[in-house]
């Protein structure tokens, strides 16, 4: 697979939850160096989840000034406090709007060798993590906005990836 192609909007396995992970063996060693391989070819760029790469399964990578890492089979078990800032994603390039995420997060799941994991970031990097778990649930950030932002991105969405006719 090449870690470089990037599912863009309107591809079903955006929206649609991934599988969880059951098999912890080279193939999954293989997909989280190709999710970071994906990430460090664009400069800039944070994360990076596996549907993205349209494999359907629960796996992300993040990139930060805070750490880098991943995460197999995440789940948010804490939230707090708020933060709002613009956010961006690879599957909808050239778009970014104010999203409203939670200032701190907590995310639990395994490493690639399926011991379990606990990450805990705020700011930027809790931005990322909740993003990429969002990925895994087949949530995209524009999925989060709410009121005149949800009306705007929705718009610059479906003229951005209008299909071609």
């Amino acid at each position: 697979m090449s870690p470089h192609v990037i599912r863009r909007y309107g591809d079903p396995v955006l929206r649609t939850p991934a599988a969880p992970v059951t098999v912890f063996d080279a193939a999954l060693r293989a997909l989280v160096a190709d999710l970071f391989a994906a990430v460090d070819a664009r400069p800039g760029r944070a994360g990076l989840a596996a549907p993205q790469l349209g494999v359907a399964a629960r796996v992300f990578v993040y990139r930060t000034t805070a750490g880098s890492g991943h995460v197999v089979n995440p789940r948010i078990t804490a939230a707090a406090g708020t933060q709002s800032g613009d956010e961006a994603c690879l599957s909808i390039p050239g778009l970014a709007f104010p999203t409203p995420r939670a200032l701190s997060v907590t995310v639990r799941g395994a490493d690639e060798h399926g011991e379990p994991l606990t990450v805990t970031g705020s700011g930027f990097l809790a931005r990322v993590l909740q993003h990429e778990t969002g990925h895994c649930d087949g949530v995209l950030y524009v999925d989060t906005l709410t009121g005149d932002t949800r009306r705007q991105a929705l718009r610059a969405v479906r003229a951005a990836f209008r299909p071609v006719s």
